[in-house]
């Protein structure tokens, strides 16, 4: 007897085509058939790899630099992985030089000038020590797989619609062990008016490379996950990068306009029914009124991930 004929089908067998979720496994006796189990295995594995894989922060700010945009390279008060895993708290903050360099940044006469190579910062606006519109932060959070394949391309669709609008950007801030609340505290220092977080988020069963984007407005200590707005699972068999792109920039607009984000700020953009609907080239060139049309997708937005 083959072991195809020992499996016995589920009757949901047909709806596996809509998801990769683990549904209609069949069954032998039972037990699970072996080639599902070991499928399980195999994703807890890359699951666990995921959140111990190292953070090559040199690599993703040369890719960046790519964009024609400049970063800064900090650390979170986190020594070492072992201690951010087990201290959430330390990962929330700035290590001293960290919090210096970007001190330094803030205390000259203008954030963009007091940092060298700032293309895209000069590019996109009329800097001279006004507020930044934008502060961006990437940092590894619990997988850096998700951070480096997910992030630049996400960028490449979000820079041509600030460029668009003469957005103020501060340069990028690559965060090594920082969870998401750092936001705030890099926000504060570069004085933007929204920061952005891109997090590699605790990795699923089948997504090892999910990427979470927190949003908030007027960056400071002492702010809850209630202030902050979320757009999740980040990837190209979720909600794939240039459509995220686009809810962002739609969010970061309103948070402008409205003065708060958070619960106080509701997605009300439009749906993106289709990942076919957005791809990267067309999404970067849409007009700023037909971004914030395009940039909804609720399907894609989640609660936060706890960080």
């Amino acid at each position: 007897m083959s072991r195809e004929s020992l499996t016995l089908p589920d009757a949901w067998l047909r709806l596996r085509q809509f998801t990769p979720a683990r549904i209609a496994l069949g069954r032998v006796g039972g037990s699970v058939p072996t080639s599902e189990l070991l499928d399980f295995q195999l994703a807890h594995a890359r699951a666990r790899d995921a959140v111990h894989a190292p953070f090559d922060i040199e690599a993703l700010a040369a890719r960046i630099a790519e964009l024609g945009t400049s970063t800064i390279c900090v650390r979170s008060a986190a020594a070492d992985r072992e201690t951010f895993l087990k201290r959430p708290d330390l990962g929330r903050r700035l290590d001293a030089p960290g919090r210096a360099a970007l001190e330094l940044a803030a205390a000259a006469v203008g954030p963009c000038e007091a940092l060298p190579a700032v293309t895209a910062c000069q590019e996109l606006s009329n800097y001279d020590a006004a507020q930044a519109d934008l502060a961006i932060i990437v940092s590894d959070g619990l997988s850096a797989l998700a951070v480096q394949r997910q992030v630049v391309p996400l960028l490449e669709a979000w820079f041509p619609l600030l460029r668009a609008e003469r957005r103020r950007v501060a340069p990028v801030v690559l965060v090594e062990r920082g969870r998401v609340a750092v936001q705030d505290e890099v926000g504060q220092l570069l004085n933007a008016r929204v920061a952005v977080i891109l997090v590699g988020e605790r990795p699923g069963l089948g997504s090892p490379d999910s990427l979470g984007a927190y949003l908030v407005h007027d960056p400071r200590a002492g702010l809850t996950d209630a202030d902050r707005n979320c757009v999740s699972n980040i990837r190209p068999q979720g909600l794939p990068p240039a459509a995220a792109a686009l809810k962002l920039h739609y969010l970061m607009s309103e948070a402008i306009a409205r003065r708060t984000s958070g619960v106080m700020l509701k997605d009300e953009s439009l749906s993106i029914s289709r990942i076919d609907d957005v791809s990267p080239p067309g999404a970067a060139q849409l007009s700023a009124p037909s971004a914030a049309a395009v940039a909804q997708n609720p399907a894609g937005s989640a609660g936060p991930v706890a960080q």
